[in-house]
């Protein structure tokens, strides 16, 4: 079910960059003034706009529902290690030499 959702996920994710780079921008309708108005023709009159920006928010509402199913999903599952049966390192004391102070006595 995990592998199901984590698929869904990337999925959503690939489709929604691709429909917002289809998206024209503001400033993509100055070019219509000089005769490019008929480029748009295939989604209607009132171009893409319309079923871009639908087809955007019903991608972006799934991208947040399954980020919150997978959040919900791994917070619930026993943390795994990849170091389980392993034994702890026993910790070695090591003896300093003795510190220096600079007094040289025997000299």
């Amino acid at each position: 079910m995990h592998t199901l959702f984590v698929v869904l996920h990337v999925l959503c994710t690939l489709f929604l960059i691709l429909v917002i780079l289809l998206q024209t921008g503001k400033g993509a309708a100055m070019g219509s003034g000089l005769g490019g108005g008929s480029s748009q023709t295939m989604f209607g009159s009132s171009g893409s706009a319309n079923f871009l920006t639908k087809l955007t928010t019903a991608i972006a509402t799934l991208f947040m529902v399954t980020s919150l199913t997978l959040a919900t999903m791994s917070s619930k599952e026993k943390s795994r290690s990849i170091m389980q049966g392993t034994e702890q390192p026993v910790a070695v004391e090591q003896s300093l030499p003795p510190a220096d102070n600079g007094d040289n006595a025997s000299e």
